[in-house]
Parts: C-alpha cells; structure tokens; sequence
C-alpha cells in the first residue's frame, strides 16, 4: 500500500490561457494556471484534466466578482481564494499548490482604456459645467485667455444674455420646477395633475393683480 505522501506531486499547466468572466462588463480575464498536485487514488481516468478543471471552475467563481481594472488585485484575490491546500475536499486528489497569473487580451485592452478615457472626458466635462459654464465671467475671462484678440460685440451680447438666462434660472424658474416636482409626487393620475396645476396658476394670477 503506497500511502498519500508517499505518492509523487504532480504538476499540471493549462496550454492555453482561460477565459474567467470578470466584475466589468466585456472584459474577461486570462488566467493561466498552474497546480502542483497529488493522487489519491490510481484508478480515476483523466485524473489530470479532472484537477484542471475543477481548479480553473473554482477560479471562475471567484473572478466573477472581480473588476478586470485592477489586475494584481485580481490576482491575489483569485490566488488567495483557491491557493490553499484542501487535504480532504476531492477524494481523488490533494492540492499542493495553485498559481494563477492573470493578463487581459489586447482587444480587452484597447476596450478597458477607452472607458477609462471616456470616464475621464465625462468627469472633466462635469467640471467644466460647473466651474466655467454656469458662470459666464469666467467664460468670458476663459475666451479672452484663449484669443489675443478680444470679443467682439455680438459675443459680448451674447454672453450677456447668457448670464441673464442663467441667473433667472437659478433664481426663478429652476426653484419653482423643483418646488412643481416635490408637490406633484403627492399626484399620481394626471387628472389630479392638471387640477394642481390650475390651481397654481389662479393663484399666481390673484397675487399678480394684488
């Protein structure tokens, strides 16, 4: 009888890399894996594939949760989740040591950094809008730092009817729809919508004529 740590590890690689769906969307990882195992018993057939297969199943489990945008995060999670020898969890083999290094394909590449720029080309838009363009001085001062020569009269018109349309935005209309918006919430049929409204109007039009 040849007991279990008399028998000889074995070590198996996966040829290909695999595939292992990731937390961000289209981007799969690409694992190639290596297993360092022992037999338990002799009289399983394709007792290698079998080890490679539950091994890269059990990685795919975990890389599901993973983001593909941090790959040595990724990496270390997936090693950390099934690196761990597991005497008695396969009654025909014993895991020694596990070692998965993961990479992206250069499509998945391309993909990922165009999201990333896109991302970054939204976020400065954002910043733009509320540092520059909800203010018209400052689109004004930033025209001027753009251009040698300076505005002309119809841009400066331009500007400020800009400014007027902004400011009584902020100061008339945009309350009043957000104040429209709370009230309505307690109107679900637009029957009820349109009494509210009516209702609203003939008591604008009371206090405008005093």
């Amino acid at each position: 009888m040849t007991y279990l740590w008399h028998r000889k590890s074995r070590k198996t690689t996966s040829a290909q890399p695999r595939q292992l769906g990731s937390a961000t969307p289209g981007i799969p990882f690409e694992a190639l894996i290596t297993i360092w195992w022992r037999p338990k018993r002799s009289d399983h057939l394709n007792l290698e594939e079998q080890v490679r297969h539950d091994v890269t199943d059990a990685a795919r489990k975990v890389a599901q949760s993973l983001e593909a945008t941090d790959l040595p995060a990724a990496q270390d999670a997936i090693n950390a989740a099934i690196g761990t020898p597991t005497p008695a969890k396969n009654p025909h083999y014993q895991l020694m040591e596990v070692d998965i290094q993961l990479g992206l394909s250069s499509a998945s590449r391309e993909t990922l950094a165009q999201r990333q720029t896109d991302v970054e080309r939204v976020r400065r838009l954002r910043f733009l809008k509320e540092q520059l363009y909800d203010d018209p001085a400052l689109l004004v001062l930033d025209r001027i730092e753009h251009h040698s020569d300076r505005p002309k009269g119809d841009e400066l018109e331009y500007f400020q009817r800009l400014s007027r349309s902004l400011q009584a935005n902020d100061s008339w209309w945009r309350p009043l729809l957000e104040q429209w918006e709370q009230l309505g919430e307690g109107f679900s049929d637009a029957e009820m919508q349109r009494r509210a409204m009516q209702v609203i109007l003939d008591s604008l039009t009371a206090l405008r004529d005093g």
